[in-house]
């Protein structure tokens, strides 16, 4: 049954299309994402914890849904937005369709809706604020103003501390590794594992922990308010820093952690969130983007070796690279519009990647940064 859905941006823009997933109503910042494929990882990354996502690819949800593609145990999102919904799904792993999951997670969505002129509109004036309502409630004359009334009361991503409600509540261990074809996601319980790495979770990407497992190892993940002191009592060989979402200048609990691990030599590894913050607890400021930048075909710059890799993005915030102070270096920038994309601490063991080198576009350009890390444990233990 076809069911009407609004979506309505804070500059008075609205799109009428048709409903998908949930009934309801949902704002957050709406952003565009020009992956090809992908949409049920973007989906369950929280990262995207509070954004309404537009996707730029016309047909959404071909493949359906799997079990196993999944960045964290629930949709994050707040809305998606895609231009078509196959009738069909088609794929030997797929156990429901996207409608489906959407409805079952009580997510809003709408399709059938010009994306091309939405992703123009978003490109000249920036990420915007929104809203999707969505079912029976999206019909009548007072429907588009309720919408519109949603998409200006939301506050906006500036100044929004995200990480501290995306994160874990307690501290757990990590055994799952990555995912081969037959095979699933391969289990390490029981399995020597040499590198002890305490993960700070600010809303953390699943195969982040996968491929740092399969790398030998052995996470402890802790929430994002845990202090450094106890950070240490664990002993870790080294430490990450998740990516999450919202504003990393709020996060004043996880900049003062990093900054007294950051004294101790212990090695430190941060991704997307995490290289923000760690940034941060260097003394560098961050901007909010005009834009962001979201897929999975972003070139970057290593500023070392001048190899072009290719990278998935997703982040709003980034780290001002002209406020970086004498011991920190640029390592890796954006050759989209310039932005930096990795730093390295010249005083102490630390570096950072702004990308998701764990969401593999490349397919492979990226794992260095998990095999860095590793090479980094291993020198300071052969030190001690």
């Amino acid at each position: 049954m076809i069911k009407p859905a609004i979506l309505a941006l804070e500059d008075g823009s609205v799109f009428h299309g048709q409903s998908i997933g949930a009934d309801g109503l949902t704002s957050g910042e709406v952003v565009f994402n020009t992956a090809m494929t992908g949409y049920q990882e973007i989906l369950t990354d929280p990262s995207y914890s509070r954004q309404i996502v537009t996707l730029t690819y016309p047909h959404i949800g071909n493949t359906g849904i799997n079990d196993e593609d999944i960045e964290s145990t629930r949709i994050q999102a707040s809305g998606l937005v895609i231009r078509d919904l196959p009738r069909l799904v088609s794929n030997f792993r797929s156990v429901r369709s996207l409608d489906e999951y959407l409805r079952a997670q009580n997510v809003v969505g709408i399709a059938d809706i010009d994306t091309r002129r939405l992703t123009r509109l978003l490109r000249d004036k920036g990420a915007q604020n929104g809203a999707i309502l969505a079912g029976a409630e999206a019909e009548g004359d007072e429907a588009e103003e309720r919408a519109l009334a949603a998409a200006r009361e939301f506050p906006g991503l500036k100044g929004m501390d995200l990480a501290d409600q995306a994160s874990v509540t307690d501290i757990a261990d990590w055994h799952a590794g990555e995912w081969t074809l037959g095979a699933g996601h391969a289990d390490f319980v029981g399995r020597e594992r040499p590198w002890h790495v305490v993960a700070y979770d600010y809303g953390t990407k699943h195969n982040i922990f996968r491929m740092l497992t399969s790398r030998g190892c052995r996470l402890t993940i802790v929430p994002a308010r845990t202090p450094a002191s106890r950070v240490m009592e664990l002993q870790p060989d080294g430490v990450f820093l998740a990516n999450g979402p919202g504003d990393p200048e709020p996060c004043d609990y996880a900049i003062e952690a990093i900054r007294e691990i950051l004294e101790t030599g212990t090695p430190v590894f941060g991704i997307c969130l995490g290289h923000q913050l760690l940034a941060l607890a260097s003394g560098a400021r961050t901007v909010k983007m005009r834009q962001g930048h979201h897929g999975a075909n972003h070139p970057v710059l290593d500023l070392a070796t001048g190899h072009v890799m290719i990278t998935s993005q997703n982040h709003g915030f980034a780290a001002d690279e002209a406020t970086l102070p004498a011991n920190v270096r640029a390592t890796h920038r954006s050759l989209f519009d310039g932005t930096l994309q990795g730093i390295e601490r010249t005083d102490c063991p630390a570096f950072s990647f702004q990308g998701h080198p764990e969401a593999s576009p490349g397919p492979h350009d990226m794992a260095l940064l998990f095999d860095r890390f590793v090479s980094m444990m291993a020198a300071r233990r052969q030190a001690a």
